[in-house]
């Protein structure tokens, strides 16, 4: 967490509030979440001053286009939050590292408990983030697109769908749901596959990615994961076996199974899903 839908969720969230917005100051608190700087004021000489032209993701990793051509980079991984302030009055939550201020005091605070996200500038033209696979949700637009990302793997589904090499910004919860959708187990051997597995399995990766964006992504127990706004998203509600052990398949009835593949936890229904 967050996953791609929460990422995306975010992205939507600020797009048309910083677009044509020149930054107008950077504080730092917590220095980890600029690790990939040596002098952390070289990560404030970089924003400062430029416009933000426009947003975008690649799998879990938001994009935000700065005039020079270069993109303002943003990793939530665990626990991290994006979070819109319309003053720099407004109370700061705890655990908030990086504040990036436009016109009218108005921020976009970097809010990461766990510290293991990051911001950084990427001035390369995107070669930065060149070891990832396709976008899951935009860019495997056919199943023989996702063929042919799965060929010569080996593992388990789930742990194949969990390598951001092969396709970008699936995590344990919506592969957990892709492969009950799909009728495949998550364990399975990715090269024991078939043609009509993988159609499936497309369809699946689609239709889940497409309605966890539609509802602002999933936030779990902990509340941890909101929208740039402050609020939650509600897949969650519609999660079919993650997290659901011992709970019956919304299908067959079924108890809802529990291990784990490729050292990660995995849900599915032992009836449904072969």
């Amino acid at each position: 967490m967050p996953e791609l839908p929460e990422v995306e969720t975010v992205r939507r969230d600020i797009h048309d509030l910083i677009v044509g917005q020149v930054v107008c100051d950077v504080l730092l608190g917590r220095l980890r979440s600029v690790r990939r700087y040596a002098e952390p004021q070289q990560f404030i000489e970089e924003l400062v001053g430029s416009v933000v032209t426009g947003t975008g993701r690649i799998g879990k990793y938001l994009l935000i286009h700065l005039g020079s051509g270069a993109d303002l980079v943003v990793h939530l991984r665990m626990s991290g939050q994006l979070l819109w302030s319309e003053s720099a009055d407004e109370p700061l939550r705890k655990h908030t590292h990086i504040r990036i201020r436009f016109a009218g005091g108005r921020e976009l605070r970097f809010v990461d408990p766990r510290t293991f996200g990051e911001m950084f500038v990427d001035r390369s033209g995107g070669t930065a983030l060149a070891h990832l696979g396709p976008d899951a949700l935009t860019d495997v637009p056919t199943p023989g697109d996702l063929a042919a990302r799965l060929r010569n793997r080996r593992g388990p589904v789930k742990a194949v769908l969990l390598d951001q090499h092969v396709v970008a910004g699936v995590g344990s919860i919506y592969a957990d749901e892709i492969c009950f959708r799909s009728a495949i187990r998550p364990s399975r051997p990715v090269g024991s596959l078939r043609s009509v597995d993988i159609r499936r399995l497309h369809a699946s990766l689609k239709e889940v990615l497409g309605e966890a964006v539609a509802a602002r992504g999933s936030t779990l127990g902990d509340g941890q994961y909101v929208g740039a706004d402050g609020r939650p998203g509600t897949f969650a509600l519609s999660h079919r076996v993650h997290a659901r052990k011992g709970q019956p398949c919304p299908v067959c009835g079924t108890f809802i199974s529990s291990g784990t593949v490729g050292q990660r936890s995995a849900y599915w229904c032992m009836r449904c899903q072969k």
